[in-house]
């Protein structure tokens, strides 16, 4: 079995990288945060002119015809980058829309072309009760509600404000369906699919924030000087830096056996999915814990890039449920494996 990306999806990495790098480096995310923003709209157009929010779309509804896998790709650079842009709010809401026009939903239909084009702006409200990305400038949202996902349309006026919070690269607000006209888009497959894809492309973020906050705390350990050495010849901060590559490689093999296990279609997609989640959530903290304990008093400051990432890590990892969620999910689909006498490993 081959564990490595394909060649395409190499590339994909490497292409999505490079418009990151151009239009999300720290400086431009910063001026898109402090002008009080929360979308790049050059960047967001770029990644539309990419096709990225149909990454998953099949060909024939005018998508990429790809997978999960190449959808982790590009969240996991997005999540890199602290990219200021509703990507993954729309690339949910897009593919939950188009699994529904597939299976015949004709109110799905019409925002599959303005999604994937960039022109609308979607949103997922897995849990009602909860904040959602990008909810001030939504046009259309999911919603879980009991068992079922049902599509609510989002006209100006209706659309919240938005909320204060310490993740300032992505916009939050509260969604209240009451007064929105909806229509159903699946039942519990439905709610299944979102929340393990949910999970799945918050994982993938957090693995690009965690990954940078490496690279970001051995650069300065190799830099920063003390008491005539760089501190990172000093051996704890060594085990501090090479704890932080073991949590992010475990993050790594977390989030793309989930999301191969989704693409596939493979009985164990859930399992995989909320086992990522609890893994990411815990991994994703001690890495932003560490990465401030190296970087020591400027690591504190707001003016260092590590709170970009910090911040966007704490959101993500309360997204479509936490690690204690995701336990009991896991509890749960395990036991009827048990009553049923099958195997959990």
């Amino acid at each position: 079995m081959d564990f490595e990306l394909s060649e395409d999806q190499l590339a994909l990495r490497a292409a999505a990288r490079e418009l990151l790098d151009d239009l999300a480096g720290p400086g431009r995310v910063r001026a898109v945060v402090d002008a009080g923003g929360s979308r790049d709209d050059e960047l967001w157009k770029a990644m539309a002119g990419q096709g990225w929010m149909g990454v998953e779309v099949p060909e024939e509804q005018g998508g990429l015809g790809l997978g999960m896998v190449e959808a982790a790709v590009l969240l996991e650079e997005v999540g890199r980058h602290a990219a200021p842009a509703p990507f993954l709010s729309s690339y949910l809401a897009l593919g939950g829309l188009a699994r529904a026009a597939a299976g015949g939903v004709d109110g799905a239909v019409p925002w599959l072309e303005p999604l994937m084009s960039g022109q609308a702006v979607g949103t997922v409200a897995w849990d009602v009760h909860a904040p959602v990305l990008y909810g001030p400038l939504a046009d259309v949202v999911l919603a879980v509600a009991g068992a079922q996902v049902v599509g609510a349309v989002l006209e100006a006026p209706a659309r919240p404000r938005p909320e204060p919070a310490m993740d300032r690269t992505r916009q939050l607000g509260w969604i209240d369906l009451g007064g929105a006209p909806t229509f159903r888009l699946g039942g519990e497959e439905a709610v299944t699919a979102l929340v393990d894809r949910g999970a799945t492309a918050h994982c993938a973020e957090m693995l690009g924030g965690a990954e940078r906050v490496l690279d970001m705390t051995v650069s300065y350990a190799k830099d920063r000087v003390q008491f005539g050495r760089p501190i990172g010849s000093f051996q704890a901060v060594k085990h501090r830096c090479a704890d932080m590559l073991v949590d992010v490689e475990g993050m790594r093999s977390a989030v793309y056996y989930a999301a191969w296990c989704i693409a596939a279609g493979h009985p164990d997609a859930s399992v995989a999915a909320s086992t990522a989640k609890v893994w990411c959530s815990d991994a994703a903290r001690r890495v932003m814990a560490s990465g401030l304990q190296v970087h020591g008093g400027i690591g504190f400051t707001w003016e260092h890039d590590l709170h970009l990432y910090l911040k966007r890590a704490q959101l993500d990892e309360v997204s479509f449920g936490n690690a204690a969620f995701h336990r009991e999910r896991l509890a749960g689909l395990l036991r009827a494996r048990v009553d049923a006498g099958e195997s959990v490993v």
